[in-house]
C-alpha cells in the first residue's frame, strides 16, 4: 500500500520540478479533510421525512393504479359478458 503513496510522490514532486521549469505555478498543496463522523440529528429527520413522504406518495400512486386496474379489467368483463349475450341473442329479421 505504501508502494503507490510514494510513486504518487515521486510524480508529484517530478511535475512540480517541471512546472517550475517552464514558469507555472505550482498547485496548492495537498490537504486532507477529514469529515466530521457525526450527522446532525435535524438533518437526518429531515431527510427521513422525506424518505417517509416519498413512501406514502409511492403506495398512493400503487392504490391508484391497482383501482384504475381493476376498473379497467371490470369494463372489460363487463363488455365481453355483454358482447356474448348479443351473439347469443336470436336475430327479429
Amino acid at each position: 500500500m505504501a508502494d503507490w503513496k510514494t510513486e504518487l510522490d515521486a510524480l508529484v514532486k517530478e511535475t512540480t520540478a517541471f512546472a517550475k521549469s517552464h514558469g507555472v505555478e505550482p498547485p496548492m498543496p495537498r490537504t486532507i479533510v477529514k469529515p466530521n463522523g457525526t450527522l446532525p440529528l435535524k438533518g437526518i429527520e429531515s431527510e427521513r421525512e422525506e424518505i417517509r413522504q416519498c413512501v406514502a406518495n409511492f403506495k398512493t400512486l400503487q392504490q391508484r393504479l391497482i383501482r384504475e386496474r381493476e376498473d379497467y379489467a371490470d369494463s372489460q368483463w363487463k363488455r365481453m359478458l355483454a358482447s356474448q349475450r348479443e351473439a347469443n341473442t336470436p336475430s327479429r329479421f
